[in-house]
């Protein structure tokens, strides 16, 4: 066996051993850290094997993700306390794959778009500061299928003001992606709606593209399910290794404060990394970057920093192909 095969061999075994969770699902080394440095980047390690076993229960691949995992506020039934967690949420391809599966997915029509309309909002960021956004006022999207022999449309409209995602929740401004890409955004959230109509055993639960930077909040779930008021960062680690750790008793207030400047953080990133995927030109990517580096170093977290700067690469190897 040469050096390199040995080497390799070795690197295997030591991931089986100190991550047997991963590998009973069928995931090695190079697989895992796909998921967390780029399909799933800054997620929670425990919250991307629930996605594994999301996309496993379906059929589905995961390195499609054809799955989002969305940061959403709970109230525990009992306590009342509320806690946040990772939710896997199906993203609009899987709605695609999920009606191609049917057999009898007969195509869609281009999206119809209402009239546009202008508004500004204000710069969270700079008071002094007005935002102008360009949107169409509505989206009609229809999707085709074969009911008895016969190709039955199926239609949705949906309103902008009734979808578009905030910045966060303290501000009514749209976040990056609603304001780079209001028709796209908008049509994407009217085609779930459509092929929910059409095909009801996908299901009702609303897409990740539906629920971008947005904050979910669930009345109540049942007392039953365990609480997660232990920061996920010190539960991470141990639920990936399959090892049990003792709780970490904080008070209510902190774990609260803690938990909203987490999602806080999750939403700013998914808006800094959106503005940074949708740039056309160098001159935009340094200046979307050079804000997006500022905020993710005032963070101080430097799994948020190593996110940003990931996304950029990548966005400017792009753009530079492109040429």
């Amino acid at each position: 066996m040469s050096n390199i095969t040995s080497i390799k061999q070795q690197a295997v075994e030591n991931f089986a051993a100190q991550f047997p969770i991963l590998v009973q699902r069928g995931i090695d080394e190079p697989t895992w850290n796909a998921l967390c440095n780029t399909i799933y980047p800054g997620a929670n390690p425990d919250s991307v094997v629930m996605a594994i076993d999301y996309c496993k229960a379906r059929g589905l691949d995961i390195l499609l993700k054809p799955v989002h995992l969305v940061p959403m506020q709970v109230t525990d039934a009992r306590s009342k306390e509320k806690v946040w967690r990772d939710v896997p949420m199906p993203g609009i391809g899987m709605y695609r794959i999920q009606a191609d599966r049917s057999g009898n997915y007969a195509g869609a029509d281009e999206p119809e778009f209402g009239p546009d309309v202008a508004e500004e909002f204000q710069d969270p960021y700079n008071q002094s500061a007005k935002i102008k956004v360009t949107y169409p006022q509505w989206c009609k999207y229809t999707v085709y299928k074969v009911v008895n022999g016969q190709r039955v449309a199926f239609h949705a409209l949906e309103r902008w003001k009734e979808n578009y995602a905030t910045q966060s929740g303290k501000t009514e401004c749209p976040n990056a992606m609603w304001r780079k890409r209001p028709y796209a955004q908008l049509a994407k959230c009217t085609e779930a709606q459509s092929l929910r109509k059409a095909w009801p055993e996908i299901g009702s639960e609303p897409t990740a593209e539906e629920m971008e930077g947005k904050e979910i909040i669930i009345n109540e779930i049942p007392g039953s399910q365990p609480q997660q008021s232990v920061p996920a960062k010190s539960r991470a680690l141990d639920a990936i290794r399959g090892q049990n750790s003792a709780p970490v008793t904080l008070d209510h207030e902190q774990v609260e404060h803690e938990a909203s400047a987490q999602v806080n953080h999750a939403n700013t990133y998914a808006d800094h990394c959106a503005a940074i995927e949708v740039v056309d030109t160098m001159e935009e990517w340094h200046k979307v970057y050079a804000t997006a580096w500022q905020w993710a170093s005032e963070t101080g977290d430097q799994a948020i920093a190593e996110g940003i700067k990931q996304v950029a690469g990548e966005r400017r190897a792009q753009l530079n192909k492109a040429k």
